[in-house]
């Protein structure tokens, strides 16, 4: 099998955004959700009606959704009244474990089956993060001894072209590209023409950053997804959406649509830094049962995290409680 990634001696990738010395839990514990979480419980709230309001408003507030919330505060609400917590420790227990269970169901990992290639199509907005997020796969799966070929399939926009160029040189990816404005279904089919050929085992696909509002472009990225279809009824084999966590409740409509439309199998949360309420995951488990194969907490490749739901809550919960439990 033709490996065509290969790590680059150390001192010869090209300089990648530089992210301060800490954990992706540090960069996730900024958020406004924790911020929130752990200002409210580690203040030794008093265990009543108001502690659960207060919450209710913060998750609310952090992109968590009428619906999560809802579910959330009604199953503490009941157990607190019929006084199964002893204090508000046991209620911050049963907290985490509420909001585990939310995020279980989506957990369910990328696996790349045995398809010469398998073909993953990304999709999303403008300014998701999506192209950038290709470049961290790539590193991602060819640590795992897959070649990965690249296709440029964003022609609307000639920098997503080079800045999909420059990631395949930094991690020796080949790409597949044609000049801005060429038909984004031809580029991909050719890419995978010349995957097969090569014996590639993953071919990662762009495409333009369509507004979920834009019916044309919509169209166009459909017309991608069938013109896969007759060089493989099986292609595309993952159509991974990649989600700006900034954007809220907003991501929710943007996820129907293109799940209407191309058919969505796995989302990428980007961004679930300080800059990011946080609760957008929970909102888009509740609504979806789409999988939540990766999150993205900084600019650097090894910032794209597997999603765990378990690592994820302790995350976003204070510290001081879980080491107390």
């Amino acid at each position: 099998m033709m490996k065509l990634f290969r790590k680059q001696e150390a001192g010869s990738d090209p300089v990648e955004p530089t992210s301060a010395a800490r954990s992706w839990r540090d960069r996730l514990g900024e958020s406004a959700l924790a911020r929130g979480l752990s200002g409210l419980f580690n203040r030794n709230p008093r265990l009543d009606e108001a502690l659960l309001e207060e919450l209710e408003s913060i998750l609310i507030g952090s992109d968590v959704g009428v619906a999560a919330t809802t579910a959330v505060l009604d199953d503490l609400r009941k157990r607190m009244r019929g006084r199964e917590f002893a204090d508000v420790g046991s209620l911050f227990d049963a907290l985490r474990t509420r909001l585990i269970g939310l995020l279980e169901p989506i957990a369910r990992p990328l696996r790349i089956q045995a398809a010469q290639p398998f073909v993953l199509l990304m999709v999303g907005v403008n300014g998701a993060g999506k192209t950038t997020t290709i470049g961290k796969l790539a590193m991602h799966l060819g640590n795992q001894g897959l070649g990965i070929m690249l296709a440029a399939g964003d022609t609307f926009r000639a920098a997503a072209v080079a800045q999909l160029k420059t990631w395949g040189e930094r991690h020796h990816v080949p790409v597949i590209a044609q000049a801005q404005g060429a038909d984004s279904a031809s580029v991909i089919f050719d890419a995978l023409q010349a995957a097969r050929a090569r014996q590639i085992d993953v071919l990662i696909a762009d495409t333009a950053g369509r507004l979920h509002t834009q019916s044309g472009l919509m169209d166009e990225l459909a017309k991608v997804r069938r013109v896969l279809a007759k060089c493989d009824a099986a292609a595309p084999h993952e159509v991974l959406m990649v989600i700006d966590g900034t954007t809220g409740q907003n991501a929710v409509s943007q996820v129907r649509q293109f799940r209407d439309i191309v058919g969505v199998t796995g989302l990428v949360v980007t961004k679930l830094d300080g800059t990011a309420k946080g609760g957008v995951v929970f909102a888009l488990a509740r609504e979806f049962d789409i999988p939540i194969r990766f999150i993205g907490t900084g600019e650097r490749s090894e910032d794209l995290i597997e999603f765990d739901p378990v690592a994820f809550v302790d995350g976003l919960l204070p510290k001081r409680l879980q080491g107390a439990r």
